[in-house]
């Protein structure tokens, strides 16, 4: 997610393009009943610094697409959070995983750098938590409902970003972000959703070449469970390239000591896919995984990001496979009684 590297400003072309996109996944134009197409969700907005730039007056305003989603399932209805203008986040509401609606403004920081949300909902206390990065820190707010206004608890930890919150099946929670700037991957053990445990425990560093292309990176961390074993999903290279992708590390406890796959990254760049990256997971209503994600509209530097969908699974052997898509036909998510909708 992190804006690291060098920024760019979105040619006049970028933007058309962006408004077309808007045009046809913004606006409600539907899409097959059982297929789909990436991307699922297009929206860009203007990275407002919040301060007077006297030395470039005429500067172009600087642009990023709506990015680093993490997605939730409540009472029948999916709800998506993203990065979107540096200040502030807003929910997305979708029946099916694959169209969105924009609702509410959610958050509000008097900061810039308002980036990479997480939301917890916790049955227990009814209470959904979200988990913010605000100018390299990240902090928690509690909300009754997943499109309420979220209130302000406090900050959590210093010099972190990406921050994912995991209920284990004992009901211990566990908060994963990435440390910054080293970018190395981190767990706080959580004595509740808003309330720390002990100390933190570092688990994954940027060793691997696919993780250092651009700039040394591990972040965006997402926990599963499967048979037992606890996969670490996150991502790597430099956000703002093509190279930026996804891999997962694995262990036998929560807290680690983790293993990266061998054979990372399981999602990266192909043909007409740019780097795809920081994704969460969801399951459709017949159980099968899905990753929400972004992808960049080309190879350049920047961060001209769409939101897009594809599944992952678990082979025989318990390896973890994904495929990143774009603009062709693909099977849509379960969502109505074991059917695509």
């Amino acid at each position: 997610m992190t804006m690291h590297g060098n920024r760019s400003f979105l040619s006049p072309f970028v933007v058309a393009l962006y408004l077309l996109l808007c045009g046809a996944f913004c606006a409600g134009t539907t899409q097959a009943a059982d297929r789909y197409s990436n991307p699922v969700l297009v929206e860009i907005f203007p990275m407002k610094s919040y301060e007077t730039d006297t030395t470039a007056p005429n500067r172009a305003l600087e642009m990023i697409g709506i990015g680093d989603p993490a997605v939730i399932y409540y009472e029948g209805r999916y709800y998506l959070y993203a990065t979107g203008d540096n200040r502030s986040y807003d929910v997305y509401t979708s029946p099916n995983l694959v169209l969105w609606s924009k609702g509410a403004k959610i958050f509000m920081s008097d900061e810039s750098g308002v980036w990479a949300p997480d939301v917890f909902y916790d049955a227990g206390e009814r209470k959904f938590y979200l988990y913010y990065t605000v100018n390299m820190r990240i902090g928690v707010a509690v909300a009754d409902r997943p499109d309420g206004t979220f209130n302000d608890v406090g900050p959590l930890v210093s010099h972190a970003i990406d921050a994912h919150l995991f209920q284990n099946d004992d009901g211990k929670y566990y908060l994963y972000y990435a440390r910054y700037p080293a970018f190395g991957i981190f767990v706080q053990p959580m004595e509740s959703p808003a309330r720390k445990k002990g100390e933190p425990v570092q688990l994954l560093m940027p060793t691997d070449p696919w993780e250092q292309k651009g700039l040394p990176v591990t972040e965006a961390p997402w926990m599963l469970k499967h048979d037992g074993i606890y996969y670490l999903l996150y991502s790597g290279s430099g956000a703002n390239t093509a190279d930026y992708a996804i891999g997962y590390a694995t262990a036998k406890s929560p807290v680690g000591p983790f293993t990266k796959f061998h054979g990372n990254p399981v999602v990266k760049r192909g043909p007409g896919v740019f780097g795809p990256g920081h994704c969460s997971v969801i399951k459709d209503r017949a159980g099968n995984l899905w990753m929400m994600y972004h992808q960049k509209t080309g190879g350049t530097k920047g961060w001209e990001r769409i939101i897009c969908l594809d599944p992952l699974w678990f082979d025989a052997k318990g390896i973890l496979h994904g495929r990143a898509t774009r603009g062709t036909p693909e099977p849509a998510p379960v969502v109505n009684n074991g059917s695509p909708r």
